[in-house]
């Protein structure tokens, strides 16, 4: 599952700039005003975590060079930053909120990845305490949007200057697994790139693994503002907690 788009520091270095993740972000760091432990998931560059106070902070990502950016970021210190794969930790103790946001869920790409990353919440999630992460609607289809033509932009690198970028994309409609490119064109005629995939899961699908995993949810989201999943919502949001005993 190693893309260079997470573990190449170079490209890791366009990762903030890239993805703004202000609603989702915003609406998270709401849930953990009400708790004190949190574990993020898939913690990337750390933005999320590093703008929290929560006596327990735990940041989990299978990226060391997402990880270096984490440890050096203002805010940081208080948070323990662990290199693992969500499919397999275990860490001994409990959260009361756990998040796994950018749509880090579909990195996951078949159905036993992502059994064992539900696995892995219910393993952590404290009693009472609640989880989130997004996936995007395949119905949407959005990857059909990050084609060169509509996708082109300029993004500023904190060592290159302004780059221009772009991204492909192609689906496997049977498997639901999307191949996208980004690339970025440096001054000096260079250009980086990585090859990435993720899955982009029906939320019927994702109702039933989270059930098989001993959770429950208490509210579908379409959007990080909130509004209810429909069929046509750009997101599956997913919010809620462990499942009563049988």
């Amino acid at each position: 599952m190693e893309d260079p788009l997470y573990t190449d520091a170079s490209l890791v270095a366009f990762y903030d700039t890239e993805n703004d993740w202000g609603m989702d972000r915003s609406f998270c760091a709401g849930l953990a005003r009400e708790v004190d432990c949190v574990l993020d998931l898939g913690c990337g560059t750390g933005a999320f975590l590093a703008g929290l106070s929560n006596p327990v902070r735990v940041g989990v990502d299978p990226a060391a060079a997402m990880l270096d950016v984490a440890r050096a970021r203002p805010g940081s210190d208080g948070a323990v930053w662990i290199e693992a794969d969500a499919r397999t930790l275990r860490l001994g103790q409990r959260f009361d909120l756990i998040v796994l946001t950018g749509h880090a869920f579909q990195v996951f790409l078949t159905d036993d990845d992502q059994r064992a990353v539900l696995a892995t919440i219910a393993a952590h999630l404290a009693p009472g305490g609640r989880f989130i992460f997004d996936s995007r609607n395949p119905a949407a289809r959005e990857w059909e949007e990050w084609q060169p033509h509509n996708s082109r932009r300029w993004v500023d690198h904190p060592a290159h200057g302004r780059v221009e970028a772009w991204n492909t994309a192609s689906c496997d409609e049977a498997s639901g697994v999307v191949t996208y490119g980004t690339y970025y064109r440096l001054g000096d005629g260079r250009t980086l790139s990585a090859q990435s995939r993720i899955r982009f899961t029906p939320g019927t699908e994702l109702e039933r693994r989270i059930a098989q995993a001993g959770l429950r949810v208490e509210r579908w989201l379409g959007d990080w503002n909130g509004g209810a999943a429909e069929e046509a919502s750009p997101e599956f949001i997913p919010l809620g907690g462990l499942a009563p005993p049988a």
